[in-house]
């Protein structure tokens, strides 16, 4: 190893914390040391948002071109390279990798490092450089920003069985014949209804009673309701116990259905079922770094660990798994260090967009939540169906939801379960943040006709 070289701070990793902190201390002075394993950008821009949103509008094309009848327009047959929308997906996330990779690296008082990261002690940082040889750096404050990875859990026969995770399922060059999804989170829905869209057969399997489970029952059984008229095979309460690989190659999966044995066979299996924090490797025991039970850093609302000058940002620190909720944690430290600010996690409203068509997006409390905390709420819904806007343009699926303060009319929560979802949520959030009334959307001037005029008759609905 060459010897310790000094920075002002040490960030490992280059996710949605880690690149804008690195950038925002070398650009105020700080000489920083910002170290990436692979790929500039993290999960979000590598493996996550980037690459499946990209993939999941191509997934909705397909879709729409189906359905071009219904709009009086006729397509003769609608065909999907999958190659090609992977090739798609490649190029806007090396466009995307590769401009953040210019911008640090052409960024005074930055040194960008491509190695693997361990911990030697509290202020000292070992890099294996890819490039072959090491280097060892030490700095008062270090950031880890090492994100997570997709979970394997622990099923029977899964080690021999040749399953997907949500980063190699992007990697199909072939429409799957039949796949099959273990896990109705987030991750297992939007791809088992993309793939469903090219043209697999699909089939979710889900151990819980409902898909979503975060989210209200009466919210979780629309998707349901819209996933299964996609044509989405979908089993809850069902408890994989094993999975089997026949001599053609066929995947079966078994499980418990409510006091039943099922199974299904299928061409492909991706399993969706949560992510691991990357840890293991840091060796944060030389630094006395404390882990919960699952692995991830345990930190306070300043993002500090229980070691002085260590911090950990993203998901590597458990809670929340958005890149949101990584860029805000950026802008915490910023704010502290740069700024002399008394930032802090806090209670800072979480939004969050589930990426299925049509999206289903929510900030703060559900009424299951509101209702457990023994909250006075009023509580409204609004179909879809019954906004203009997705009546002309033939997206009327899903469901608006609001919760308000019955004493005081604050809006607690908002739940969007039809097309923009993420965009008409957002619009409520800010209401949120400005603390306004419910009754100032109810009573707002809308331009018509818009999506965000439904706002007016969801809102109408709780003085009904």
């Amino acid at each position: 190893m060459e010897s310790s070289e000094k920075f002002d701070a040490i960030i490992i990793g280059s996710g949605q914390a880690g690149k804008p902190l690195a950038l925002a201390l070398s650009r105020a002075g700080w000489n920083t040391a910002l170290i990436e394993r692979e790929h500039v950008g993290g999960t979000c821009i590598n493996v996550g948002c980037t690459p499946t949103k990209t993939m999941a509008a191509s997934a909705r094309v397909a879709y729409l071109a189906r359905r071009a009848a219904d709009y009086g327009v006729r397509v003769p047959g609608v065909e999907v390279d999958q190659a090609a929308v992977r090739a798609r997906k490649r190029a806007i996330v090396e466009r995307f990798r590769n401009y953040g990779t210019k911008t640090l690296k052409g960024t005074a008082n930055l040194a960008l490092l491509f190695g693997a990261a361990s911990f030697v002690d509290a202020k000292t940082v070992e890099v294996r450089l890819n490039d072959g040889g090491g280097q060892r750096l030490t700095a008062p404050k270090i950031v880890i920003n090492t994100g997570g990875r997709p979970f394997v859990p622990p099923i029977a026969g899964l080690s021999s069985v040749p399953y997907l995770d949500s980063t190699s399922v992007m990697e199909l060059e072939r429409v799957p014949e039949h796949l099959i999804v273990i896990g109705g989170g987030y991750v297992g829905l939007e791809f088992g209804q993309m793939y469903r869209r090219f043209g697999a057969e699909v089939t979710i399997v889900e151990r819980d009673a409902r898909l979503v489970g975060r989210e209200d029952p009466d919210v979780s059984e629309a998707v349901r309701k819209i996933l299964e008229e996609d044509g989405i095979r979908i089993d809850t309460d069902s408890a994989v116990d094993r999975v089997e690989r026949d001599a053609a190659g066929a995947i079966t999966v078994r499980y418990a259905c409510e006091g039943c044995e099922r199974s299904v066979t299928g061409s492909h299996l991706l399993v969706a079922i949560g992510r691991r924090p990357n840890t293991e490797e840091l060796r944060l025991e030389a630094a006395g770094v404390a882990l919960d039970a699952r692995g991830f850093a345990s930190v306070d609302a300043t993002l500090q660990t229980n070691v002085p000058g260590i911090f950990a940002a993203g998901d590597v620190k458990g809670g929340p798994a958005f890149t949101h909720i990584s860029y805000d944690d950026y802008r915490i430290l910023r704010d502290r260090w740069l700024k002399n600010l008394d930032a802090r996690v806090g209670d800072r409203l979480v939004p969050n967009t589930t990426f299925i068509d049509p999206q289903l997006a929510q900030v703060g409390l559900t009424e299951t939540e509101a209702r457990k905390r023994g909250l006075d709420i009023r509580v409204a819904k609004l179909p879809m169906s019954g906004v203009a806007r997705a009546l002309e343009v033939g997206e009327s699926r899903g469901l608006m939801k609001v919760i308000v303060d019955a004493k005081t009319d604050q809006i607690l929560g908002c739940v969007v379960l039809g097309i923009e979802g993420g965009e008409i949520m957002s619009m409520v959030q800010i209401a949120m943040m400005g603390r306004l009334p419910y009754t100032v959307l109810k009573e707002a001037i809308f331009a018509h006709p818009t999506l965000a005029e439904g706002l007016n008759n969801v809102f109408l609905a709780l003085d009904a």
